[in-house]
């Protein structure tokens, strides 16, 4: 892993929380702070480290061989994964090297079952071998700003009762109804635009006391990041992102490292709300075929539940909060 020298300039953070009444919908984004390049063109060190870390962390009793004497390395040796993929040491010791051009959809499933594999690190590992296969060098490329559809936020400002926001691979909130921008007010109290998850996580102290488990959190933050870098590894906006985490924060380097990766359909999300408090809320997230790479999340309460109520009651503090701020801004024109 490369990364070059880099900073945020810290920004002022308002102390006092609001509903923030940014709608996210296309406007000009304000400059994100400078951050270093992390490049994702060594493909076969990526290989090389993602299935190492995988066979080292299953133990030869897991899948049934049989062992003599003591182990100079932690989980399976090479020979072993061989064998279960049914493939030559030599060529699986190819493979580890990062060499997949060639390799068939066969062998990276046998190899996927002999590491056991989820699906999530399945999809990677296909991803992996696509990008090591030869073709033509592609210049790193900046994704497009995304913008959210009129359409979208109608969508969005339509579901009452749940939080939910549009979101991409980069874990930006790109736009959200109402009672999204007041369940995540502490991301939104900061001026940088679009609103990004990862920096909140790794790099607002705020995030420690609004993540319950803020363990789970940032584990699962750098397996999402990991996921797409793996699937687009010519994202250049999103390496510049990875970098710039990897420099400011040794948490995220510690987890970058375990090449750990998943999917993030479905969860139960706790959060510790400033204004209501205790939050247990039902993840789930709907893709947006229209637009590619965009996603709606949402998040709900078990009905009957405390959380319920808490959220209700943040729906109420949002509404009175937003008025208050558009009466505001009318006042100063």
């Amino acid at each position: 892993m490369r990364c070059g020298l880099g900073y945020i300039q810290e920004s002022t953070r308002s102390r006092e929380v609001r509903v923030p009444v940014d709608r996210g919908t296309g406007r000009v984004s304000q400059p994100q702070p400078g951050g270093s390049t992390l490049l994702f063109v060594d493909t076969k060190s990526e290989i090389r480290e993602f299935l190492t870390s995988r066979r080292g962390r299953i133990t030869p009793d897991q899948v049934g061989l049989m062992t003599y004497g003591p182990r100079r390395v932690p989980g399976l040796r090479r020979e072993e994964v061989a064998v279960l993929a049914g493939v030559s040491v030599p060529y699986y010791t190819r493979l580890e090297r990062g060499d997949m051009s060639g390799v068939s959809e066969s062998v990276l499933d046998a190899l996927a079952d002999a590491l056991r594999l989820d699906d999530a690190e399945r999809a990677h590992l296909l991803d992996l071998a696509r990008a090591a296969h030869p073709a033509p060098r592609r210049p790193h490329r900046r994704q497009a700003n995304h913008a959210v559809r009129p359409a979208v936020q109608w969508t969005l400002n339509a579901i009452t009762g749940a939080a939910a926001y549009v979101g991409n691979n980069h874990l930006d909130l790109l736009a959200a109804n109402e009672l999204g921008r007041a369940l995540f007010s502490e991301l939104y109290a900061t001026p940088a635009r679009p609103v990004n998850n990862a920096r909140f996580v790794f790099l607002d102290p705020r995030a420690v006391a609004f993540y319950r488990d803020w363990d789970r959190a940032a584990s699962d933050t750098v397996a999402i990041l990991r996921w797409a870098a793996g699937h687009d590894p010519h994202d250049r906006d999103l390496s510049d992102l990875v970098g710039e985490l990897a420099t400011q924060s040794e948490e995220f380097r510690t987890r970058w490292a375990q090449h750990n990766v998943r999917f993030h359909n479905t969860a139960v999300k706790q959060f510790h709300h400033p204004v209501v408090g205790d939050l247990d809320l039902s993840f789930n997230r709907l893709e947006l075929s229209a637009d590619n790479g965009l996603t709606i999340f949402t998040y709900t309460a078990e009905p009957g539940s405390r959380s319920e109520e808490a959220l209700k009651l943040l729906g109420s503090w949002a509404a009175t909060s937003d008025r208050a701020e558009s009466a505001s801004a009318a006042d100063r024109r």
